[in-house]
């Protein structure tokens, strides 16, 4: 039952193990299914053999000849050697027999399984779209930063329940973001520490016994450090969930931002207006500028939750159960890695266009009576009333306003003693100077100078460990991505050293 080395199709062909080939729907060793993951296994091979030759587990001159010929496949181009060839993860070693025999592309799977190979590409490509979205959000909080500190006095409604709340600025609601987006980071960066380990040599449960050197492997392609336990390496998927977790989390965040411009783009807040390049138009109303970009970010975040219930129920089962599973819980991953990204890369640039209303800001945050939190203060301080009935007096005033209808600009200190009197309570007196200082929005905003707060002052300093923040994060992100391309010169210099070519 040899097959011939020219016309080699894998050991799962018919008339090995099984006598039939498998259903169409079901044959999921294929190489046009390994999308980006394919330039990760290509590696895994590379390492793979330079390993097995280091430590003499074959002979130099066959591991020079396995180099060889992959650095072959790559004048041909990785993915159009391993799609001709087929054979999905074992693409290589189709490739090398088809190429070079038996004799020498047989020896390439030594110690390994499909279950290491498949872990190592899954890894690497996830590390790949991790490095990704953590460079997008250091450019994405770049933008909130800088954005920010030009509209530090940039007067707007704050929201709770969906009605105006208090004032306070853009800048506040930006820098708010970049909290958000910094924590996403963290989490990231708190992921990146236990993804980046390396299964490799684990091989489906027990390792191999030939001497490997699992290091070494995880030393050539930028591994922290290898798994330390074989069965866990490759049947314990938590790091998928993990995975799903954050990116969800993520996602969320940027579709509460997007919600956020979205709602305040249209006709009635009108407070911002996006470029036209993240717009569409319609069909039939000429007059219509939808904003598309912000509906694409917003729908992610439902992708991110179905995601999260397919790699859960994906991953249910006894130990060693979900393997065929997995697959569709990885494409999923990886798409919704990919797509995040580009929402964030997009964002960045958004953000620094964006069209700000500022006087339509400041005139909403003053129209529906958010300031008189400091109207009832004011009360407290001046009058030395206590908090709770400076709150009704205001309550009562704001109600008896409203349905004289009496707009807050219009509304007097005279009017407040009137609402006072109606509980019984004496005329305050509230000075008229007091008064305006209390309604005014942009005033109720320089107070609130604490730490955190919407204050210009208070912003202006936050400002500056946001961005000593960013700038350590930032270096943090590009050692991480520097690991892996170090380890990848590395593996070129060591293949190259080894390979003989024909």
């Amino acid at each position: 039952m040899k097959q011939p080395d020219t016309g080699y199709r894998g050991f799962r062909s018919a008339g090995t193990r099984l006598t039939e080939e498998p259903l169409a729907h079901l044959d999921f060793h294929r190489s046009s299914l390994l999308g980006e993951s394919v330039h990760a296994i290509h590696a895994f091979d590379k390492a793979h053999a330079v390993m097995l030759t280091e430590t003499g587990i074959i002979p130099r001159d066959i591991g020079a000849a396995l180099l060889g010929g992959l650095l072959t496949m790559e004048e041909e181009g990785v993915a159009e050697a391993r799609n001709r060839v087929d054979g999905g993860m074992h693409s290589g070693e189709h490739y090398l027999i088809g190429t070079l025999g038996d004799d020498v592309g047989g020896y390439l799977h030594i110690g390994r399984s499909s279950g290491d190979l498949a872990e190592v590409a899954r890894r690497l490509t996830v590390r790949n779209h991790v490095h990704r979205l953590m460079a997008a959000l250091c450019e994405v909080r770049q933008a909130l930063i800088e954005l920010a500190g030009r509209h530090r006095d940039t007067v707007m409604p704050g929201y709770t329940h969906g009605q105006h709340a208090q004032p306070t600025t853009f800048a506040h609601w930006l820098t708010m973001f970049e909290a958000v987006f910094a924590r996403d980071t963290a989490r990231l960066m708190s992921f990146h520490l236990r993804l980046n380990s390396s299964p490799a040599g684990a091989a489906i449960l027990t390792g191999s016994d030939f001497p490997i050197d699992r290091h070494r492997v995880s030393q050539l392609l930028g591994f922290d450090q290898p798994l330390p336990h074989t069965m866990d390496a490759i049947l314990s998927q938590d790091i998928l969930m993990e995975y799903v977790g954050v990116l969800a989390t993520l996602a969320q965040g940027l579709a509460r931002m997007a919600e956020d411009l979205f709602l305040w783009s249209t006709t009635e807040f009108a407070m911002v207006e996006l470029p036209d390049r993240y717009c569409g138009t319609s069909s039939i109303m000429p007059q219509k500028k939808n904003p598309d970009g912000l509906e694409d970010m917003k729908s992610i975040s439902a992708r991110a939750m179905g995601a999260v219930t397919t790699v859960m129920v994906a991953e249910r089962g006894p130990t060693g159960f979900p393997i065929m599973e997995r697959r569709s819980s990885q494409a999923i991953l990886w798409e919704l890695g990919r797509d995040l990204a580009v929402r964030l890369e997009t964002l960045g640039p958004l953000l620094r266009d964006l069209k700000v209303h500022d006087d339509r800001m400041l005139e909403l945050a003053g129209a529906n009576w958010a300031q008189v939190t400091d109207l009832a203060g004011a009360l407290v301080r001046d009058t030395h009333i206590p908090w709770r009935t400076a709150h009704q007096i205001v309550a009562v005033f704001v109600r008896q306003a409203k349905e004289a209808g009496i707009a807050p600009a219009k509304a007097t200190s005279r009017q407040l003693d009137a609402a006072a009197k109606t509980l019984g309570h004496a005329a305050p007196g509230l000075s008229a100077a007091a008064f305006a200082a209390a309604m005014n929005p942009a005033t109720f905003v320089k107070r609130r100078v604490l730490y955190g707060g919407p204050a210009p002052s208070a912003v202006a300093s936050e400002l500056v460990q946001l961005a000593k923040s960013l700038e350590a994060d930032q270096g943090r992100v590009d050692a991480m991505a520097g690991q892996a391309e170090d380890a990848r010169q590395m593996l070129e210099q060591t293949v190259r050293s080894f390979a003989v070519t024909a």
